[in-house]
């Protein structure tokens, strides 16, 4: 009966030795195949928000592993966001502390897009749409000052995934290119960003922008830019029924709340309503309405004085005006 026992046993060993030795191992992906994968998917995401490609490219990869960590495997949860109001799908993992709550996705695009909404959606994030979109230093420094993570190494872990891979070479809206190195970190910030299509993007106060050509409508340049139906309506504060112009400030990323260094103020000229200032120098309407204690809808007299970064004061003294943009 002892002999049997141990027989017995024995079998049940080498099933389990030969059952371990049968199973595959998991498949990982290298750093440069997960950014060849999903490059393109930060780049969409970028032009659709305004957030980095190399900023959302490399807290992902830090994030997931390379897209090999459990919440990536098992949840398509590539940002390690975490449950907070999230009503959808989620799972339960060990962080910061024992069995915390992540969202769990469908896809991989649905946890880059969701990673979009998690910060154009919160208040606290507000600070980072406002950073020149190609420095991605400051908006490394910006995530770990508003707490994306715990880590306070955060911002310097980010930046060296960026400059070790050249990540930033997507903020100029196409793939890094094939076969390893090319451009130089110098040569990628001096440059004018990539074109999408025939439209030559230019930037003012940190906003990439184009100048509409005759025949532009708001269906033609929303295809050819790559952007979402809402996209320019919602970047340039059109008004109902707004038909583009040849020779139109298009942004193609949201506007700022206030305007760039030096340009403090502006006189307004006859027939000029703060829709046009708004375009003229790349602040948001509401905001602009806002400083100067105007309601929507009011329009400057001629000769008025606008504030474009500070609030109006509450007795208006007479000042120079600031330098205007002109494109």
């Amino acid at each position: 009966m002892k002999s049997l026992r141990i027989t017995v046993l024995l079998l049940l060993i080498i099933t389990a030795c030969r059952t371990a030795r049968h199973v595959p191992p998991a498949i990982t992906n290298t750093r440069s195949e997960y950014i060849a994968q999903y490059s393109d998917l930060a780049i969409r995401e970028m032009r659709r928000t305004g957030i980095p490609a190399s900023i959302k490219m490399a807290q992902a990869i830090l994030e997931s592993g390379d897209g090999n960590s459990t919440l990536a495997r098992r949840a398509n949860n590539h940002f390690g966001i975490k449950c907070h109001e999230w009503t959808g799908r989620r799972i339960y993992h060990d962080d910061d502390e024992r069995n915390e709550c992540f969202r769990r996705y469908s896809s991989v695009e649905d946890s880059y897009r969701d990673h979009s909404e998690f910060l154009t959606g919160r208040s606290r994030y507000a600070g980072l749409f406002e950073l020149d979109p190609h420095d991605y230093r400051a908006w490394a420094r910006g995530l770990r000052e508003t707490g994306y993570a715990t880590n306070p190494q955060y911002d310097r872990l980010l930046i060296r995934i960026i400059e070790d891979n050249e990540l930033y070479l997507l903020d100029r809206g196409s793939g890094l290119p094939s076969g390893g190195r090319g451009v130089t970190l110098a040569e990628a910030e001096t440059t004018v960003p990539a074109s999408a299509g025939e439209a030559d993007i230019r930037v003012h106060n940190r906003i990439r922008y184009i100048i509409a050509s005759d025949g532009d409508t708001h269906e033609s340049l929303t295809r050819e830019l790559g952007l979402m139906r809402w996209e320019l309506p919602h970047y340039n504060d059109f008004p109902e029924g707004h038909r583009i112009q040849p020779g139109d400030i298009i942004y193609i990323q949201p506007k700022r709340r206030r305007a760039e260094r030096g340009a403090d103020m502006h006189v307004t000229n006859a027939g000029e309503t703060m829709w046009d200032i708004s375009q003229q120098y790349g602040v948001r309407l509401n905001r602009l309405l806002r400083r100067n204690n105007m309601q929507e809808g009011q329009e400057p007299p001629p000769g008025d004085t606008i504030y474009l970064r500070r609030n109006k004061p509450v007795q208006d003294r007479d000042r120079s005006p600031g330098l205007l943009f002109t494109p």
